[in-house]
């Protein structure tokens, strides 16, 4: 799915999205390295024509990555306990070799990032969302707010104990039906 899709399916989780993940600037980035352990690594991230993009160096551990294994876990940076809310997506990183392509996201991250990367001397992915995930402290019950979509879940987790969570019980405040 497309991030444009993500935001006309469910406006409130794409607007946190957007403000978690793009607004910040940089947003982590999880690849899967050759020995099949995580890597984790900083990205920004930049909306054009509907798409969420990510450029990488070239020569860049986190793009030969992606060049072997396409799946992507994109989290934004927690900085807070708390007023913290994490946004994961879950997907596929889709290259883009095309030049044309390349020179239409140089300018747009011009303009956007206020850096331009030269076309031909980078790596271009386009990510194509699979899930959404949205966690965030429940005020009534001082425990965790979960979203998920394309699953079409939403519940809270009620805290028992500084350690542990209760059941979940369903709840709509973020997603549509």
């Amino acid at each position: 799915m497309r991030w444009s899709e993500l935001l006309s399916a469910q406006p409130a989780l794409g607007a946190i999205a957007h403000e978690q993940l793009i607004a910040p600037g940089v947003l982590l980035v999880g690849t899967v390295r050759r020995a099949g352990i995580a890597r984790i690594s900083a990205v920004e991230p930049l909306i054009l024509d509907g798409d969420l993009w990510l450029s990488m160096m070239s020569s860049s551990t986190k793009a030969r990555d992606l060049a072997r294994d396409r799946r992507i876990v994109l989290n934004s940076i927690v900085t807070a306990r708390d007023t913290a809310v994490e946004i994961k997506i879950v997907g596929e990183a889709v290259p883009e070799s095309d030049r044309s392509m390349q020179e239409r996201y140089a300018a747009a991250a011009a303009d956007q990032l206020g850096w331009r990367p030269v076309a031909g001397r980078f790596r271009l992915f386009r990510v194509s969302i699979d899930d959404v995930t949205y966690i965030g402290a429940d005020g009534e019950t001082h425990g965790q707010h979960i979203a998920r979509w394309p699953a079409n879940e939403e519940y809270v987790r009620p805290w028992t104990t500084p350690t542990s969570l209760g059941p979940p019980v369903p709840v709509r405040r973020i997603l549509t039906s």
